[in-house]
């Protein structure tokens, strides 16, 4: 029997607030791990590249059919799991675009997701995928 469970580990990273920003997410179904994602966004806050990784792990679910499944985001961002889960109001005007895109995408995906806050030193994947394509712009 297949796991339908994919547990996704996103982080997002500005050098600078704002500044030259960008996501990574790690993805696993079971225990197996699936992908690797990094993605340089251009100039922008810590928190919005947060909510980027989040749109590149979806993305990445819309790309390879998942479907039936239940997907378990975990983030270091408090702030961003909490703005996600429906429990902190969302103020900030960069933001607000940046939900409605993740809300979009899981209603046209279907899926079961949920989002979890993790200490940082549980991220360490995402996190390393955030700043080696941070680091390739100094190359």
């Amino acid at each position: 029997m297949v796991d339908k469970t994919y547990k996704i580990f996103t982080d997002g990273g500005s050098r600078g607030n704002p500044g030259p920003a960008s996501c990574g997410a790690v993805v696993f179904q079971g225990l197996e791990k699936k992908a690797d994602l990094a993605k340089f966004l251009g100039e922008m806050t810590n928190n919005q590249a947060e909510y980027h990784g989040v749109l590149l792990a979806l993305d990445w679910l819309e790309k390879n059919k998942v479907k039936n499944a239940s997907i378990k985001f975990n983030l270091d961002s408090k702030l961003v799991v909490e703005q996600l889960s429906g429990n902190y109001k969302l103020k900030n005007e960069g933001l607000k675009t940046l939900f409605w895109q993740i809300r979009e995408k899981i209603i046209s995906l279907g899926l079961t997701i949920n989002f979890k806050h993790i200490p940082r030193e549980k991220n360490i994947e995402a996190d390393r995928l955030v700043n080696e394509a941070l680091d390739l712009l100094n190359k």
